[in-house]
């Protein structure tokens, strides 16, 4: 029987390394997922770790960096996450504005290191990245058939401005077969990030992602699969909404993920 494993993001945490299990464990979560930390190599490696590596310098990349130097990065990020022993890689990396060829060939040297490493790596869905669009992506996935995703939809939400896959039933299927992970976070039609899942206002996001998440799921159970990961990854840096004036965010962020976590194991068993 498959079984679901949950994850807390470190994306944004300012606490110690115990302090983050102790949360984890205490909001109902198997393990942690984020960057590889100085210090926390020893702890990761008693944890259940998935690492978190991006290229192009930031989040948002530098937009004249190219292949190269992504892989100059990846390589460096993977040889960084091997201290903590992780269980594999979520990979934050290319650049949107790369042509399709570029990207094409960084895929590919994508899938070399992969192979190098004997790390499992999961290309996520993002914007400003090679898979920021998903008609952009699903092109990417008929080019190279053994690329791995993890499965962001909130992004594309955005991107697309609509409830997009929805409207893509075969491409949802496309996707359920390369998905490797899946980060749980709600987006709409103008954001990637819901104020609260929980809200009525945003009922139909929700039951969209839920849907669409389901799809995943149900693939990989048929497929006997005896594990599915996800993250709920809520979380803050312009993503999570606030007051413009006082900064007052609507809920704290660790709130939103624990309800999240609970949401996803009510409804993945």
């Amino acid at each position: 029987m498959m079984k679901l494993r949950t994850y807390q993001t470190l994306w944004g945490w300012e606490g110690s390394a115990e302090e983050a299990l102790l949360a984890a464990r205490g909001r109902g979560f198997d393990g942690l997922e984020g960057r590889m930390r100085e210090g926390w190599e020893d702890f990761f490696c008693e944890s259940d770790y998935i690492a978190e590596i991006v290229t192009g310098d930031d989040y948002a990349p530098k937009i004249r960096k190219g292949i190269r130097e992504h892989g100059d990065d990846l390589r460096r990020g993977i040889e960084a996450s091997l201290k903590g022993k992780p269980r594999f890689a979520n990979v934050l990396a290319g650049c949107d504005w790369w042509s399709f060829e570029d990207k094409v060939a960084f895929g590919e040297m994508f899938l070399e290191m992969e192979k190098e490493y004997q790390l499992p790596l999961s290309l996520e869905t993002h914007r400003s990245r090679m898979t920021f669009h998903p008609w952009v992506t699903r092109d990417l996935l008929a080019e190279l058939p053994e690329l791995m995703l993890t499965c962001d939809f909130s992004h594309w939400c955005c991107v697309t401005e609509r409830l997009v896959m929805d409207e893509e039933p075969e491409l949802l299927r496309l996707l359920a077969s390369r998905c490797r992970h899946v980060h749980a976070r709600v987006g709409y039609d103008q954001g990637p990030q819901v104020p609260a899942p929980r809200l009525e206002k945003y009922r139909e996001e929700l039951e969209a992602h839920l849907r669409w998440w389901k799809g995943l799921w149900d693939f990989s159970k048929l497929h006997e699969r005896d594990e599915f990961t996800m993250t709920p990854e809520f979380g803050p840096d312009g993503y999570q909404q606030s007051s413009p004036e006082s900064g007052e965010v609507f809920a704290p962020l660790g709130e939103i993920n624990s309800w999240m976590g609970d949401c996803l194991r009510a409804v993945f068993r």
